[in-house]
């Protein structure tokens, strides 16, 4: 099986059909801290609703489209990941994203997978740009964005719905004259 080792053992590996069980207890332990800051499509509920996502994002990779890993902690555990939500070759440009459980966060595991990501899309795919969107008040997102050497190029406002509210969101970029600088400090 494919997978790219991560710091403290963790892996990042293709999430495919065939992890939807496994995808939706991830899911369960992780819905209601990740629910204010990805998308409502992507909080599905059990295993029916978690292949749905997983079938969505392997029709769009079939197609060079968006792209789903996750992030594996060093027992295998199923602990959180990153995408490409969009993936324009034609273009030039893709748009990552991340997610984790909460006993997940602060191991850097979505910096580094984020970092293969945006070197492969850039470096080895050729494309020219990688966005980064997060809600204005996720500053942990904001960080992540800022750690990959990424500028933030503005806020769109009221543009994010949750629970009755509209937030602002931001997006960074980098170009990839940029990330082969970043690349090198």
């Amino acid at each position: 099986m494919f997978s790219l080792p991560l710091r403290d053992g963790a892996r990042l590996s293709p999430l495919e059909l065939h992890h939807a069980e496994e995808f939706a207890a991830h899911l369960d332990r992780a819905r209601e801290h990740i629910r204010p800051w990805v998308g409502a499509s992507f909080v599905t509920e059990g295993v029916v609703g978690a292949r749905g996502t997983l079938l969505r994002y392997a029709e769009r990779q079939a197609a060079d489209g968006a792209r789903l890993f996750g992030i594996r902690d060093a027992d295998g555990l199923l602990v959180g990941g990153v995408m490409f939500t969009a993936f324009d070759a034609a273009g030039g440009s893709c748009e990552v994203g991340c997610w984790l459980e909460p006993a997940a966060e602060g191991h850097g595991w979505v910096t580094d997978s984020c970092t293969l990501l945006v070197d492969w899309a850039l470096a080895e795919r050729g494309l020219h740009r990688a966005e980064w969107h997060c809600r204005a008040d996720n500053g942990r997102s904001a960080a992540v964005a800022a750690r990959l050497g990424m500028t933030l190029e503005g806020v769109h406002r009221e543009t994010w719905p949750y629970d009755g509210v509209r937030y602002d969101s931001q997006v960074w970029a980098v170009l990839a004259p940029e990330w082969r600088a970043h690349r090198k400090r």
